[in-house]
């Protein structure tokens, strides 16, 4: 039983001490591969550097995170733009809109990321969306290019019944689910099964946030996926093994460069 954590932010410092072993764990726990999102120009050299250490298991993505950006954001995506010969990225991300905690970068926000949905449309690779306190509009802007997408991520959903219903209206996208699944306060054991198919998650940690249970408040890590797993099958009533056939399908449809 083989299974991808879709999410981990593995080049961070967080990982420069042990990175080998946090490897290892994930390995033994199943995890048949990673994949890794840049956030910003800087961090693609990290991502680059992660993925060229373990070939064949951590996968890189490019974008320009909605946090990073700034009044700058125009220079930052010509030049992120310009390292896509570089490797073979399987993704744009982690890109979206983010006004959680401020909308100073409101605009800019809005025009970063539609320059990346754009991309997406260019190499026909698929998106990984942060979304926080913005799905409205970013919904609006989704919905203009909607036909020409080949797919993506929602990554880290955590939202109710109705948003999920709105995300999963873009049928070739799927909702990312973490560890938040395992919190003792998350409605998602419910909300799940209510209204999303199995055939439209994909597993991830965002690591080294959000460690589900019983290891919330550590460092999270790609072999705690493991644990989201097992919590899905039991939310969902169906084996471990089931739950990581149906992620892994829908992850090989979903990211078709890995």
């Amino acid at each position: 039983m083989t299974f991808t954590d879709t999410h981990t932010h593995l080049d961070g410092e967080e990982f420069k001490a042990d990175l080998p072993d946090v490897i290892g764990r994930a390995k033994a726990q199943g995890v048949g591969r990673v994949l890794v999102p840049a956030i910003d120009l800087k961090s693609v050299d990290t991502v680059l550097a992660v993925c060229r250490q373990f070939p064949g298991y951590a996968f890189p993505m490019i974008g320009l995170h909605p946090e990073e950006v700034k009044a700058d954001w125009e220079t930052q995506l010509c030049q992120l733009k310009a390292r896509f010969t570089e490797a073979s990225f399987i993704a744009i991300g982690e890109v979206g809109l983010d006004f959680y905690w401020d909308r100073t970068f409101e605009r800019e926000q809005l025009l970063a990321f539609e320059a990346q949905v754009e991309w997406a449309v260019e190499t026909q690779l698929p998106l990984m969306i942060h979304c926080r306190k913005a799905q409205n509009e970013l919904l609006h802007i989704l919905k203009r290019y909607e036909k020409e997408l080949s797919g993506g991520v929602f990554h880290c959903f955590t939202g109710n019944q109705k948003e999920a219903e709105q995300l999963l209206k873009f049928e070739r996208f799927a909702l990312g689910i973490g560890g938040v699944l395992t919190f003792k306060s998350s409605h998602l054991r419910e909300d799940l099964p209510a209204v999303v198919p199995l055939e439209r998650i994909v597993l991830e940690t965002d690591s080294p946030y959000m460690a589900p249970v019983p290891h919330r408040g550590e460092r999270n890590e790609s072999a705690f996926v493991r644990l989201v797993l097992e919590k899905l099958a039991e939310v969902y009533g169906v084996s471990a093994e089931k739950v990581a056939q149906t992620t892994e399908e829908n992850v090989r449809r979903i990211f078709t460069k890995i």
